[in-house]
């Protein structure tokens, strides 16, 4: 079953695919004790685990002892009761007390998986994927309930932890601190990895030595954030991409949250994450129950590589509702970077109509459409159609559209509301603020307080409107700003440090509204680029907006960095113009189309103004796009140079699940002198040893010459170069040359099938 108790030794013992994860409740005291996580062990009673953990400290007074808190391995650790050490529950009594001793109580165990109320959770896709152990604690002095919530899923090397804490007093009591999950390790021979950066260079990893003291990640800004993500790994000291220990979590949630490792002194190792305490309070009333998000916990014994597989089949599998779960989701371009604000009914069919020519199958129109809204001081909160920019509305449009055999999109930001708007005029209450104190203003633009009901209702029962009207079959639901002076106008005193949760609670609340009413509708979300790209956001749409930077040469780093935990079929990626609008870099059109295909795959420049020798290229990427697309959306992907590492190159490849077809992705990002300093070879991953594969060029970035794109290959740039016959192992064992292309920023695609 994945999950069994020794009663006769109190111990749980969760087994994954290769994973084991060893749970005791000690002795009479009923402590909750971790004991081991790791590679699949045998045992079941493993009791000898407690070790010198559980000594008991002599005092020099005749019959006076305690027991040394500070080191016992706690399962969940809490505040105030000698455990000194990083951790995960804190609660406030009305007295004004901090402290909490939690004791094991009672257990169930049993097939299948709960859902977290109003949260996004991983879920089972079909019968005996997964089982599920509730664990039950209490403090008998608070009257405090603990629900620890463990799931197995036995195919994978994964287990999710979530919480529940439930008030069971006559009096209120108010949680400081409620993390969702703890691992413990005995040895501090880690490196911790974390994903760091900044709007515009997201999800870049981490690594650094774990001493004594605290490695943290995390986010205050009220959503997950640009410059730390919801995902902390300690690994071994010799870890690579392909060997090595990896114990890494992930939050499956898009608010304040904290990561944190910790190495203590007795020379072991805590890990924890949950939501960031920092400006957090919850009143808990008597009766009610505290739902603390999701932690997924993936243990890999062959690296970071392995790691990430294993992130990406729970999250396909699992975790993500595509609405084109068998086919590849459209080739979409959107207008922005082609015409910002000043779009006009006539310019927006102009650039569909040479789009639809090449085989792009959904246009979407960005900013610009809905109330006084022509540059970015105005117009947020007034979702209605601006029929003098747009005659005949959205409904028109989506219909002119739909005539060129495409599908249409559309652009909002329902959570922010501009000063200068119809909204803030009549309801300045209703954006976020504290009475008294300056409100920063960013982009000319506030957020609304969607903490409150009403104002969610307005806002999305406006956005239903729009799109009951028209053909939308695409959302891109963008957020363009963080949360600051957090209070609501709404919450008495002793509520206000539940603003941050309560606001990402109505986020998932619209959200899930949207799927329940349009469930055909393909959602992308977008903050400020990559600022809310976490797996709580993935329930609701199956892809994010990797980054506002769409150099491809930039995204190589960002997209291989947010693949160490979400899979690439995840990641909004577009070909953009040159001179790049965010870096000014001239890069290869092809070479645009690589680093792209490495995500969901789209345009975001003006086709209309293309040449014909270009818009034959965007022709064959996609027909590239629909022949090997499933390869990318279902495969397994293998980093094969580290483009963190390497300055000159990057290389990955996906191979499918069958390991009959993979599709490798080489980019020469610097040309080096000397005909052997481009050129060269590359050990290739995931093949079957003994199947001999055909190995094609199916693209090579032309050159560029004075700026423009020197486009004489086209749509034969591949051809006629020698087609490679060879074993996997040959592949894998002695390496595949890339050949020396002609200068920085090109680069080539690779087919491989099996043919033996």
């Amino acid at each position: 079953m994945g999950i069994l108790y020794n009663e006769q030794a109190g111990i749980f013992k969760l087994d994954a695919l290769d994973t084991s994860y060893v749970i005791g409740i000690f002795d009479d005291e009923r402590f909750v004790s971790h004991l081991y996580y790791g590679k699949k062990i045998i045992d079941s009673d493993v009791r000898y685990l407690y070790g010198p953990l559980y000594q008991v400290r002599p005092s020099v007074l005749p019959g006076q002892a305690g027991r040394i808190m500070d080191a016992v391995p706690f399962e969940y650790p809490t505040f105030g009761c000698g455990d000194y050490r990083e951790h995960c529950l804190e609660v406030e009594t009305v007295d004004g007390y901090h402290a909490c001793d939690l004791r094991y109580e009672a257990h169930k165990i049993y097939p299948g998986k709960p859902a977290l109320e109003g949260l996004p959770s991983t879920f089972e896709r079909e019968a005996g994927d997964c089982n599920t152990l509730e664990l039950v604690c209490r403090d008998k002095v608070l009257n405090l309930g603990v629900t620890l919530l463990y799931t197995v899923f036995e195919q994978l090397n994964v287990i999710t932890r979530a919480v529940l804490v439930t008030n069971e007093d006559s009096n209120a009591v108010y949680i400081k601190r409620v993390l969702s999950g703890c691992v413990e390790f005995d040895h501090q021979n880690f490196d911790v990895m974390t994903l760091h950066g900044s709007w515009e260079r997201e999800c870049g990893p981490v690594r650094t030595p774990l001493r004594q003291g605290k490695i943290v990640t995390e986010s205050t800004r009220g959503e997950s954030g640009p410059t730390d993500n919801p995902f902390l790994a300690v690994l071994s000291c010799d870890a690579t991409e392909d060997t090595g220990e990896v114990f890494a979590m992930n939050l499956v949630y898009s608010g304040n949250f904290l990561g944190v490792a910790q190495g203590h002194h007795f020379r072991g190792t805590r890990i924890v994450m949950g939501i960031n305490p920092v400006n957090f309070s919850w009143k808990l009333e008597p009766g009610d129950t505290f739902t603390a998000p999701e932690v997924v916990m993936v243990y890999s014994d062959r690296g970071l590589g392995k790691m990430s597989r294993t992130f990406h089949d729970l999250y396909r599998g699992h975790l993500i509702r595509d609405v084109y779960p068998d086919t590849s989701r459209p080739v979409l371009i959107n207008n922005w970077e082609a015409t910002y604000f000043g779009f006009t009914f006539d310019r927006l069919i102009e650039i569909a109509e040479e789009a639809s020519k090449c085989g792009i199958e959904l246009f979407v129109l960005d900013d610009g459409w809905f109330g006084d809204r022509n540059d970015e001081t105005k117009g947020l909160g007034d979702w209605f159609v601006n029929e003098e920019k747009l005659p005949g509305g959205i409904a028109r449009l989506s219909k002119e559209i739909n005539k060129l055999g495409m599908k249409f999109g559309l652009w909002i930001e329902p959570e922010m509301v501009s000063p200068d708007s119809e909204l803030f005029r009549e309801h300045p209450d209703w954006a976020i603020q504290i009475p008294g104190r300056h409100r920063s203003l960013f982009r000319h633009q506030y957020v609304l307080d969607w903490s409150r009901r009403e104002v969610r209702s307005h806002i999305y029962d406006m956005i239903h409107q729009v799109l009951s009207g028209a053909n939308v079959e695409y959302i891109k639901w963008d957020m363009n700003r963080t949360l600051t002076e957090a209070a609501s106008a709404a919450l008495p005193a002793d509520r206000q440090g539940e603003l941050c949760h309560r606001y990402v609670l109505g986020v998932y609340e619209i959200m899930g509204r949207l799927r329940e009413d349009f469930p055909s509708l393909l959602l992308e979300n977008c903050s400020a680029g990559g600022s809310r790209f976490d797996p709580g956001v993935l329930y609701y749409s199956p892809q994010i907006w990797g980054s506002d930077d769409s150099d491809a040469i930039e995204r190589i780093q960002i997209e291989m960095g947010a693949s160490m935990c979400y899979p690439l079929s995840t990641i909004g990626a577009h070909v953009s113009a040159v001179p790049n609008h965010q870096t000014g870099r001239i890069t290869p059109l092809e070479t645009r189309g690589y680093a792209a295909m490495a995500g969901t795959f789209g345009y975001e420049l003006n086709i209309a103004q293309m040449s014909e020798a270009e818009k034959a290229v965007i022709r064959e990427q996609v027909d590239i796009y629909h022949k090997y697309n499933w390869i990318v959306k279902e495969g397994d992907l293998y980093r094969i140079g580290d483009p963190f590492a390497n300055r000159d190159h990057a290389c990955w490849m996906v191979v499918s699940r069958d390991k009959k077809e993979a599709l490798v992705t080489y980019i020469q990002t610097h040309a080096l002198p000397g005909y052997f300093g481009s050129a060269r070879k590359l050990r290739l991953k995931g093949l079957m040893d003994e199947a001999v594969y055909r190995a094609e060029v199916i693209s090579v970035s032309s050159e560029v010459v004075n700026g423009d794109a020197h486009l004489e290959g086209g749509q034969n740039a591949g051809k006629g170069r020698e087609v490679l016959e060879v074993s996997g192992s040959a592949l894998m064992n002695a390496g595949y040359w890339m050949e020396r292309l002609g200068g920085d920023y090109m680069g080539m695609m690779i087919h491989l099938k099996a043919i033996v």
